[in-house]
């Protein structure tokens, strides 16, 4: 069982994992040196163990302890536990939803893991917003997504409020970067997806008409500025749109992955 550990000074080392959550370049830095992530709230910090992930530690209010109970109960890292206060003075913010989990990250899976069985894959080009990135992921795993594969600078799935807006779908999902990211629509290709593109381009269709009748389909998504690349755009099997109403071109990539998945889904 975790051990109990009252604190009450916002400085004690034993926090660092906690500290400055809106310092989003300090928490990239402290997270890759240290193999860590952090999980917020009741809900996510529980998925995360039940997804297999090893906790370093937990922080909490004393009313979470509770609810929590069972969570702390299969693991043998430290539970700090400080007022509500204090756990905003150590993190930069008000921790409404109580608990928080530092979690040992895992190696990146081989492509060819996280694709196993899989039929339907969400591809992630270049999101740069770890909101966006969140949302796609929680899209997916509740209109039928098998699998997520990221492009190389996509933005982290493990990031704080990636794992907070996916509601722990990143740890429901296998996921993984893909290593080439030149060939990786062609090495989908290969391994027998069709790659539907989302993009403007002048040859696109409308999305049901593009994954109509497919098997396998990996549905892929550009960053929220420029969209896809042009060697993805033009090296993906099928390029598509979703039609629009009103002089709208576009949709907000979290909103496109959610119809785009929901569209897919019942092909």
């Amino acid at each position: 069982m975790a051990h109990l550990v009252e604190v009450d000074d916002p400085a004690d080392p034993r926090l660092a994992d906690y500290r400055d959550l809106r310092d989003v370049q300090l928490r990239r830095a402290l997270e890759a040196e240290h193999g860590l992530f952090l999980a917020e709230g009741e809900k996510v910090v529980r998925r995360a163990v039940e997804g297999g992930f090893t906790p370093r530690s937990f922080l909490m209010a004393p009313r979470w302890l509770d609810g929590l109970a069972d969570v702390l109960e299969t693991s043998d890292a430290p539970c700090y536990v400080i007022s509500e206060a204090l756990a905003e003075e150590v993190t930069g913010f008000h921790v409404h939803r109580g608990a928080l989990a530092s979690l040992h990250r895992r190696p990146d899976r081989p492509v060819e893991e996280v694709l196993e069985d899989a039929r339907f894959v969400l591809v992630l080009e270049d999101l740069v917003d770890h909101t966006n990135v969140g949302a796609a992921f929680r899209s997916g795993a509740a209109l039928g997504v098998d699998a997520v594969l990221l492009g190389p600078r996509c933005a982290d799935p493990l990031y704080r409020r990636s794992v907070k807006v996916a509601m722990g779908a990143v740890f429901a999902l296998p996921w993984t970067r893909v290593p080439d990211w030149h060939g990786a629509l062609p090495d989908l290709s290969a391994r027998g997806f069709t790659s539907v593109a989302l993009t403007l381009a002048p040859d696109a269709v409308p999305l049901e008409e593009a994954v109509a009748g497919l098997d396998r389909v990996a549905l892929v998504l550009g960053s929220e500025g420029h969209g896809l690349s042009t060697r993805w755009e033009q090296s993906a099997d099928r390029r598509a749109i979703i039609p629009m109403a009103a002089g709208i071109d576009s949709l907000n990539v979290a909103a496109a992955a959610a119809v785009a998945c929901y569209v897919t889904a019942r092909r």
